[in-house]
C-alpha cells in the first residue's frame, strides 16, 4: 500500500493521545470534478493534516489547498480561483463499527476523503465576479458595467395602452411644475 495521500500511522496507532503532523504537496493524475469548473490534472493539492490516535480509531483533520479553473457561469469567461477546504474524518480500526473510512495496513489512505471534500466545495455556479453581468441575450455579447441608464424593456402590445395613460399624465406633471416655477 502505498501513493501520494497514504499516510504510515503504525507509530501511533492504538496508542490514544499520540499525534502526528503532515504537511505535503500531492500532484494529481487526473481530473478532480466534472461541472463547469474542475481540479485539472496535473495541479498540485496541498495538505496540512494532523493525525490523532483516539480509542475508535485515527481522527485526521486539516486543510486542503489547490485551484481550479473553468468558465463563468454567467458570460463564459476562463476563470481561476483557488479553493481551500477543511477536512476532519474518523478512520476506524478494523472489526470495529461499520464506518466509511478504516485504517488498513497501519496506513490511512486520504484520497477519497480529500477528493469529495474538494469536488463538493467547488462552487456549482461559478462567477468571475460577484456582480458579472453575463452575455446580451440579443448580440451575445459580453456585457459590461452598468452605464448608469436603464435599458427599457419593451412592452407588451396589450399593456400599452396604459403607457399611453402614464406618458400622458407625466407629460402634464412636468408641464404643471413648469408653470409653478414661472
Amino acid at each position: 500500500m502505498n501513493g501520494p495521500f497514504f499516510l504510515p500511522v503504525h507509530d501511533i496507532a492504538r496508542k490514544p493521545g499520540e499525534m502526528r503532523e503532515h504537511n505535503f504537496s500531492v500532484p494529481l493524475k487526473e481530473k478532480w470534478g466534472e461541472g463547469i469548473v474542475v481540479v485539472e490534472a496535473g495541479e498540485t493539492v496541498d495538505l496540512e493534516v494532523r493525525l490523532e490516535s483516539v480509542h475508535e480509531g485515527i481522527l485526521v483533520s486539516g486543510t486542503v489547498e489547490s485551484d481550479y479553473i473553468g468558465q463563468c457561469g454567467r458570460c463564459l469567461t476562463d476563470i481561476s480561483a483557488p479553493v481551500e477546504v477543511e477536512i476532519q474524518e474518523l478512520f476506524a480500526y478494523p472489526g470495529q463499527e461499520e464506518t466509511d473510512f478504516e485504517v488498513q495496513d497501519d496506513h490511512v489512505d486520504l484520497e477519497t476523503l480529500v477528493r469529495d471534500a474538494v469536488v463538493l466545495s467547488l462552487p456549482f455556479q461559478p462567477v468571475c465576479q460577484p456582480d458579472c453581468l453575463g452575455l446580451d441575450p440579443k448580440t451575445g455579447e459580453k456585457l459590461t458595467e452598468s452605464t448608469g441608464t436603464e435599458s427599457v424593456a419593451p412592452i407588451d402590445p396589450r399593456w400599452s395602452a396604459l403607457q399611453q395613460i402614464t406618458d400622458q399624465v407625466g407629460a402634464a406633471e412636468s408641464r404643471t411644475a413648469e408653470k409653478e416655477e414661472s
